[in-house]
This record gives structure tokens, sequence and C-alpha cells, in this order.
């Protein structure tokens, strides 16, 4: 049976197999070793697997898949890959690099990832509530208390109502803090369960205060650990959003698969 070499990231305890696919060690069709290397009880364990590959027109192309094999834009993943890149020697403290949603630029400064996210001038308002789109998609429900939310139940009965139950939505709790200080806790899709910090979720979280007012940058207080969204924004439309935070290796290793 074959061996792959992996090293674990976690990025404000969202974690990721990270794996160097430049020579095509790993079938990215394969979406049943994916949920295997995901699994906590009999795989590696995480909250989704990186591939890192060869690209053309950038420095390397970031291949995310969730657990249940799906793919989409990941913010903390995308922090992790960077940081792993620079591990491999692919690139030094800037980068261009390739997602499932295009282009993203990053850079490392004092050990935090500054990941550049997509221009975001759609959303909707249903009340105190937001749904906004950094990559993935986002549920924003402010609450008097993330510690007395049920993220999984009531994340669940979101994701799987009659609107979103097709392709699914990350379901993001919210207390505000402060004017530009929140707590966050997160519901995943793909992982279908709470994961201790999104980071395309933190970035909606942020916008969605911005939207009510607040000032640039935000700190946001996940489960895991903290992070920052800083913008420009010309009324309803951002601008140079980014995504700041550490990306830490936890382990590395050899798997059989």
């Amino acid at each position: 049976m074959p061996q792959i070499q992996f090293q674990k990231y976690q990025g404000t305890g969202n974690d990721f197999v990270m794996i160097d696919n430049r020579n095509s060690v790993f079938d990215r069709n394969d979406l049943k070793t994916v949920e295997k290397l995901c699994d906590r009880k009999f795989g590696i364990g995480a909250d989704g697997v990186i591939l890192i590959g060869n690209d053309t027109d950038s420095d390397f192309e970031m291949v995310y898949f969730n657990p249940d094999g799906s793919q989409s834009l990941c913010g903390n993943g995308s922090r992790c890959a960077v940081m792993f890149a620079h591990s491999l020697g692919i690139i030094a403290e800037k980068t261009r690099f390739l997602a499932i949603d295009g282009i993203h630029e990053a850079e490392i400064k004092n050990d935090q990832v500054h990941l550049l996210m997509h221009d975001v001038n759609d959303f909707q308002e249903y009340e105190k509530d937001f749904v906004i789109d950094t990559g993935s998609p986002h549920y924003i429900r402010y609450v008097s208390s993330v510690q007395e939310v049920d993220p999984i139940e009531t994340g669940r009965s979101i994701r799987y109502s009659e609107t979103y139950k097709a392709e699914g939505i990350n379901v993001n709790f919210v207390e505000q803090i402060d004017d530009n200080h929140v707590a966050i806790r997160t519901y995943e899709r793909g992982v279908e369960g709470e994961t201790l910090s999104c980071g395309t979720g933190c970035a909606a979280a942020a916008l969605s205060l911005g939207l009510k007012g607040a000032a640039s940058p935000v700190t946001l207080e996940a489960m895991g650990g903290r992070l920052q969204v800083a913008f420009e924004q010309e009324g309803n439309t951002f601008k140079n959003i980014y995504l700041i935070g550490p990306a830490k290796m936890v382990f590395e290793g050899t798997v059989t698969v």
C-alpha cells in the first residue's frame, strides 16, 4: 500500500493535513482517502486536507477538501498553505497562489499570515442576520452570548433549512464585545459540526460588523484563538480585505493510504 508524507498544521485551532503534491503523489480524485485522513478516530484527524501543487501562473496551487470531499475556499487553510509552502522553500515572505476562487496574494509578517481576500459587494440582510459570501457562503447571526448557543443544533437547522440544504451554508454566531471586537463560533458545512475557527467566516462576520458601522480592523475571538480582519469600505463594497492570524505546524509523519 502506498505511503504519503504529510504535515499537520493549525490556524487558530482549524486543523489540516498538508501534502506536498507537486509530484502528484496524491490522487486528487480520491475522496475516500480524504475522508479517511480527516477521521479523528481512524485517520490523522483534521478539518480538511490541503494539497500543494504546481501552477504555471502563480507560485503554487492550493487544493482544499472538506472532510466529506467537497471543495470551497478555506481562509485558515489558505494561511496554513502559505506557511507550508514557505517551509518547503517554494516562497519567501510574499506570494501569489491559486485557490478554487482564483488568485490570492499573501504575506508572512512576524509569524502572522496576511491573506488578501477577494472584494465583496453582495450580501443579504434579514432583520439582524446577514448572508455574506467571502469565497464560501456564510450565514451570520448576532447573539447575546456565544457561550449560550448550541452551534451544532442551531447551525444544522439553518444549514439544512429549505433555503440552504441543497448547496449548504456555514453558520456563524457572533457576539459583539465592543465597537470592532467580537466573539464568534462556527458551524461549518462539509465538516458538519463546530470548528474552532473559520477564516472565511471571520471575514464575513467582520464585514457584517462593517455594515453595522464598525471601523477596520475587526478583532475576532474564535474558540481556537484570535484573528483580525482589515478592510477598506466604500458604501456596501469592501476591498483590500485581509485575514490576519497565525499558522503553525503541529507534527509531521507518514501515512499508509
